[in-house]
C-alpha cells in the first residue's frame, strides 16, 4: 500500500465519494424491495410471503457471490474490479425491471446481489489506500455513508416511485443510479490503485480459515444481528406496543436513519484513534441501548429517542468491525476477508430477523424483542474478548491495515 502517495492526496479524495455513490446504489437496490412487495406480488400473481423471498434471495446472493466474485476478480486491478461489479449491478437491476415473471425476477435479484459483497470488500481496500493510515476507518465510514443515505432517502423515494408508477419504475431508476455510479467511479477512482500481489486463491482461503479471521467474522455476525432482530419488526413495535399510528412510522424511521449516518461517521473517527476500544465500546453501547429500549417502549418520546440511538449504536460498530477483520487478514487475503465480512453483515441481518420471529412465535411478544436482541451483541463482545485473549498469547502479526487491534 502506497502510504506516501495516500498522504499527499486531499483530505477527502473525490474517489471516496465515487465509492459512496456506488454504495448508495447498492443500498437502494437491497432495501427498496421491502417497500414495494405488495405491488410486486400483485403484478406477478404471487403471495406477499413469496414476494418477501426476494429479500432472502438477495441475501443468499450476497453470501454466495462475495467469495466467488472476489476469487474471480482477485488478480484484476481494483478499479477494473469495481467497474465490473458496478456493471453487474446495473445490468442486474435492468433485468429486474424487465423480468416478465417471478422466477426471472428472483434470478435477476440473485445476480445483482453477486456484486454486493465484493464491491464493498474491494471498495474498503481501495478506500483505505486513498488516505493516510490514521484515517482508514473514517474512509470506510465515508463509503458506507452511501448505504446509510440510501436507507434514509433512496428507499423512501424508490417506494414512492414504485407505488406511483409501478414497481418496474423503481428498478429502472436504480439502473440509472448504476449508470451514474459507473461514470463517477471511472472518472475518479485512480488508476494507480494496484491489484493485489499475484497469489493462490486456495492459500487465501486457508488464510481466511485462520482463527483470528474467523473470530473477527463471527464478531461481525453477532455484532450486527441484534439490531435486525428489532429493526425487522420496528413497524409493529411502534404501532402495537408504543401506540403510534401507521402514519408516524415513516417519520420515526427518518430518526433511525439519521442515527445510522451519525453512528457510522463517529464509529469511523473513533476506530481511527484506537481500534480495539472503538470496537468493544460500540458493541457495549449497542447492548446498553437495546436493554434500555426494552424499558422505554411504552413512552412515545423515549421510543423515538431510542430508535435514533439504535441506529447510532448499530452503525457505530460497522467501521470498527470492517477494519477489525481487515487487520486480522494478511496480504492479498484482505480482499477475500473484506468481502466475506460483508457477507457476515448480511448473515447477521438474516439471523437477527430469524431470532426476532422466533421470539414472537414463542409467545414472548414484541415487548421482549429488544431484551432478547441485546444478547446477540453481548455474545459478540464475548467473542471479541476471547479473540483479544488469543492475540495476547500469540506472536504479534504483521498488520497491513490499522495500527491497533
Amino acid at each position: 500500500m502506497n502510504t506516501p502517495l495516500a498522504a499527499t492526496r486531499p483530505r477527502t479524495p473525490p474517489a471516496l465519494y465515487a465509492l459512496t455513490a456506488g454504495a448508495f446504489g447498492i443500498g437502494v437496490t437491497e432495501f427498496v424491495i421491502m417497500g414495494i412487495l405488495l405491488e410486486v406480488g400483485t403484478d406477478l400473481g404471487v403471495s406477499i410471503p413469496a414476494a418477501g423471498l426476494l429479500i432472502s434471495g438477495y441475501a443468499l446472493g450476497v453470501l454466495i457471490g462475495a467469495p466467488v466474485m472476489t476469487v474471480l476478480t482477485g488478480r484484476w486491478p481494483r478499479k477494473t474490479a469495481l467497474l465490473a461489479l458496478m456493471g453487474i449491478f446495473t445490468l442486474g437491476n435492468l433485468a429486474c425491471a424487465l423480468a416478465p415473471n417471478y422466477e426471472l425476477l428472483m434470478a435477476a435479484r440473485v445476480l445483482t446481489a453477486f456484486a454486493h459483497g465484493t464491491f464493498f470488500g474491494v471498495g474498503s481496500i481501495v478506500a483505505t489506500s486513498l488516505v493516510p493510515p490514521d484515517r482508514r476507518a473514517s474512509a470506510i465510514a465515508i463509503m458506507f455513508t452511501g448505504l446509510t443515505v440510501a436507507t434514509i432517502l433512496g428507499v423512501p423515494f424508490g417506494t414512492w416511485l414504485g407505488q406511483a408508477f409501478g414497481w418496474r419504475a423503481t428498478f429502472f431508476a436504480v439502473t440509472a443510479i448504476g449508470v451514474v455510479a459507473l461514470a463517477v467511479l471511472a472518472r475518479y477512482v485512480p488508476r494507480e490503485t494496484a491489484p493485489p500481489e499475484p497469489g493462490d486463491w486456495r492459500a487465501d482461503l486457508r488464510a481466511l480459515a485462520r482463527g483470528p479471521v474467523l473470530l473477527g467474522l463471527l464478531t461481525t455476525v453477532l455484532g450486527f444481528g441484534g439490531m435486525f432482530a428489532v429493526f425487522t419488526y420496528i413497524a409493529p413495535i411502534l404501532t402495537r406496543v408504543t401506540g403510534f399510528g401507521e402514519a408516524a412510522v415513516s417519520p420515526i424511521l427518518l430518526v433511525f436513519g439519521a442515527g445510522l449516518v451519525a453512528g457510522n461517521l463517529v464509529g469511523g473517527r473513533l476506530a481511527d484513534r484506537r481500534l480495539v476500544p472503538a470496537l468493544l465500546g460500540s458493541l457495549a453501547l449497542l447492548v446498553v441501548v437495546l436493554v434500555l429500549m426494552g424499558f422505554a417502549l411504552h413512552s412515545r418520546w423515549l421510543t423515538v429517542v431510542f430508535v435514533g440511538l439504535l441506529g447510532f449504536a448499530a452503525f457505530a460498530t460497522v467501521p470498527p468491525l470492517q477494519l477489525w477483520v481487515l487487520s486480522k487478514a494478511e496480504g492479498a487475503g484482505q480482499s477475500l476477508a473484506s468481502s466475506f465480512n460483508i457477507g457476515a453483515f448480511n448473515l447477521g441481518n438474516a439471523l437477527g430477523a430469524w431470532l426476532g420471529g422466533w421470539t414472537i412465535d414463542r409467545g414472548l411478544g414484541l415487548e421482549s424483542l429488544a431484551w432478547v436482541a441485546a444478547l446477540v451483541p453481548l455474545a459478540a463482545l464475548l467473542v471479541a474478548g476471547w479473540a483479544l485473549h488469543q492475540d495476547r498469547r500469540a506472536p504479534a502479526p504483521v498488520l497491513c491495515v490499522g495500527e491497533d487491534g
